[in-house]
């Protein structure tokens, strides 16, 4: 079998970062992320893609997608975004040149085990970093719109697994706010991450045999963790 480029699969979660050029500064003011989520809101559903979580980062974007049957959904969603935020930023700022790195990189992600792992993992970006205390206090990802009863983000796509959290929208916000809260133990923050760093699989040994036999390519393997179901304390 070759070995694996980048892979893209039809109805399965792919956790994506795109990164500005040279780390640069993508969004400066409240009005470049609300432009980029606008877009993002429209572009979703021209191209057939489930967006399950993001979050916006000075100079990065995280994001939790899902294509439809045509893969190249997203890298056309991808695309387009970057095109027209860099449209933007030219315009603005009276320049040219480039606002992304040329390529994202992004991690298929296994979604009964990790997929709501992947979620706390990108919402807990700005907690990460220092930039606020609590996941709620960043107005710049999904986790606002995920539990607030007043203000729901409500063109967010909702997977089966946090759908599984309860019976009712009260008690799955309840819930996931508790999984976020919870204790993460570091090899699953280190499997997420690195996965998506060197283009590998977010998942256990299983799903990466799994993934070959779909793919008809040879992964490579690494360490796996595996992350506490939303029950276990």
């Amino acid at each position: 079998m070759p070995r694996m480029g980048r892979i893209v699969l039809a109805n399965y979660p792919h956790h994506v970062v795109q990164r500005g050029h040279n780390r640069q500064v993508v969004f400066a003011a409240d009005a470049d992320y609300q432009r980029y989520l606008t877009d993002l809101r429209e572009l979703k559903d021209a191209f057939g893609v489930k967006v399950y979580a993001y979050c916006l980062m000075t100079n990065h974007v995280h994001l939790l997608l899902a294509p439809g049957e045509s893969t190249t959904g997203l890298s056309q969603l991808m695309k387009t975004l970057a095109a027209r935020a860099t449209r933007y930023r030219n315009r603005l700022e009276g320049r040219s040149g480039t606002l992304w790195e040329s390529r994202y990189k992004s991690s298929v992600v296994q979604t009964d085990t990790y997929l709501l792992a992947c979620s706390r993992y990108i919402e807990l970006n700005p907690v990460r970093a220092r930039m606020c205390a609590e996941p709620g206090d960043y107005p710049w990802s999904s986790y606002r719109g995920r539990i607030s009863e007043d203000a729901p983000a409500d063109w967010l796509d909702t997977d089966p697994y946090f759908l599984a959290l309860g019976a009712d929208p009260g008690a799955r916000r309840e819930r996931y706010a508790a999984f976020v809260k919870q204790a993460i133990p570091e090899e699953e923050t280190r499997l997420i991450r690195d996965a998506l760093q060197r283009g590998q699989l977010t998942g256990s040994d299983r799903f990466v045999e799994e993934i070959e036999r779909i793919a008809g390519l040879r992964i490579e393997r690494r360490g796996q963790g595996r992350p506490r179901k939303c029950s276990e304390k």
